[in-house]
């Protein structure tokens, strides 16, 4: 079986996001601990819809969704490093993450939106 290596990344994201969530909650962090609790688990849910896409428009918008996801999150890991919520080494660790997530989303949004039009140019 073909490794699932953006799958798995926003998985783990997403579990590391929701450990986060759990310590911020303790310290009554609510309002950004909700938001991103929601942007990062969103990343991981619209990758795997997309596994299941009803063609390659679908493919390629739940992959944008999960860009947006992936651009949302990495600010709201800045507005807690920056207020002093997690520490830089933490900050920096999942903030990695995104920016990995976010290059192979957008290597694959490309090659699908190319491949999209390489298609519609051979069925004329």
């Amino acid at each position: 079986m073909k490794e699932d290596k953006l799958g798995n990344l926003s998985m783990e994201l997403s579990v590391e996001i929701l450990q986060l969530v759990k310590e911020l909650r303790t310290r009554h962090e609510n309002v950004i601990s909700n938001q991103i609790g929601r942007s990062a688990t969103s990343i991981c849910a619209n990758i795997a819809e997309s596994k299941y896409a009803h063609g390659r428009a679908d493919f390629i918008a739940k992959l944008e969704i999960s860009l947006k996801e992936t651009n949302e999150t990495s600010k709201w890991l800045e507005m807690l490093w920056k207020s002093d919520c997690i520490d830089e080494e933490r900050y920096k660790e999942l903030d990695r993450k995104c920016s990995t997530i976010r290059f192979l989303l957008v290597k694959s949004i490309t090659t699908s939106k190319n491949n999209l039009v390489k298609n519609r140019g051979a069925q004329k």
